[in-house]
């Protein structure tokens, strides 16, 4: 397996790549504030008493591995202290972490995370369309899991792309309860016997929305619980870097058989939607400084209104002076004003809205 190194001072960065081992001992091996986002999938410790068949009397393929057992819940919650501790060294100042869980052991997850010194920003419930029946009939079909979004530290400038996260929901703002399908039919991956690889796979889909939301190119996603490696799958098709812990030796197998056969989107195809608030701001004197528009022409409203361009940026219309959000406002007589909008220049009999010259400055800094 070919491991690509980023430098980290000294100390090189093994990304791209699954690590054997211990997620704890492997984390505390990492250089210290190296990593972007962190996604993890701990052992969720269900407690399963007995086996559980269907009403065919056929056994359900249920988790109960060696690493999902724990003997007793002050075991688990040290775990959890220990590998939340490891995980919050490796974060940058700006990092963040997701993790999932069910009602086993999501708040018990939830309560360490905040004693750890994380900072939560949201839970997300991902509600499953085609959940596993109850098969007992004496509690409610388990339909969900609960993911918690904590940032590194209450200050922390997290990185979250909203307006990506609004265009995949068809231009409504993301809410935090995601339907998607649990992983069936070509998704499901298969050891060679023709049984699950990992009883606890997660969807691909999840995985997308979260990096596309919470992480950009290039950024450093690591995984301490990889199993059969999604994470690692959607990080190389979407651009980003991962690392990958897994100390299960078959599902490391798994996991590089199918990041080996994954290609990365091509570099157009990973630009995201991004807020007008992250473009670089654009004076509107600049226009005028660049030549763009010169002192003394006429700008016109939708509705008629003229006003002239001052060869300080500002504009005057109707003895009215100011901003061309102040000059606007003024003449509609409304409490505010996005200028950019609201005026326009003409150029050949053609109206042209002001914001055409903002977006060509803006391209000309971006190039």
């Amino acid at each position: 397996m070919t491991t690509m190194t980023k430098a980290k001072g000294a100390q090189a960065l093994p990304i791209n790549s699954i690590l054997a081992g211990d997620c704890i001992d492997v984390m505390n091996s990492l250089p210290e504030a190296s990593v972007d986002l962190i996604f993890a999938d701990p052992p969720y410790n269900l407690q399963l008493k007995a086996d559980l068949h269907r009403p065919d009397n056929s056994k359900v393929d249920a988790v109960d591995d060696a690493w999902d057992q724990f003997s007793s819940f002050a075991a688990y919650d040290k775990f959890t202290q220990d590998w939340l501790k490891a995980a919050r060294r490796l974060l940058k100042p700006n990092g963040a972490i997701w993790v999932i869980g069910s009602y086993h052991n999501i708040f018990r997850v939830g309560a360490a995370l905040q004693n750890e010194g994380f900072w939560i920003l949201n839970d997300v419930v991902w509600r499953k369309s085609n959940p596993m029946p109850n098969f007992r009939g004496k509690r409610f079909t388990n339909a969900h899991e609960t993911m918690i979004w904590a940032s590194k530290s209450e200050g922390g400038k997290y990185t979250f792309n909203y307006e990506a996260l609004k265009a995949l929901n068809e231009g409504v703002q993301m809410r935090s309860d995601w339907v998607m399908p649990i992983c069936t039919g070509h998704e499901r991956l298969k050891d060679d016997s023709g049984n699950k690889a990992h009883p606890t796979q997660k969807p691909e889909a999840l995985l997308h929305r979260i990096l596309v939301g919470c992480t950009n190119p290039g950024d450093v996603i690591l995984d301490p619980f990889f199993g059969t490696g999604t994470t690692g799958a959607v990080a190389k098709m979407l651009g980003r870097d991962f690392i990958g812990i897994e100390r299960e030796e078959s599902y490391r197998k798994v996991a590089q058989k199918r990041l080996d056969g994954i290609r990365r989107f091509d570099r157009d195809a990973l630009s995201v939607t991004t807020s007008k608030r992250a473009e670089p701001r654009v004076p509107f004197g600049q226009l005028v400084e660049r030549g763009l528009l010169r002192p003394g022409e006429e700008l016109f409203s939708p509705r008629g209104k003229v006003a002239k361009v001052r060869a300080d940026g500002t504009l005057i219309g109707n003895d009215v002076k100011g901003s061309i959000h102040q000059v606007g406002a003024a003449l509609e007589g409304a409490p505010s004003c996005n200028g950019w909008t609201y005026w326009h220049f003409r150029r050949d009999g053609k109206t042209i809205p002001i914001d055409l010259l903002r977006q060509q400055i803006r391209a000309e800094m971006g190039a």
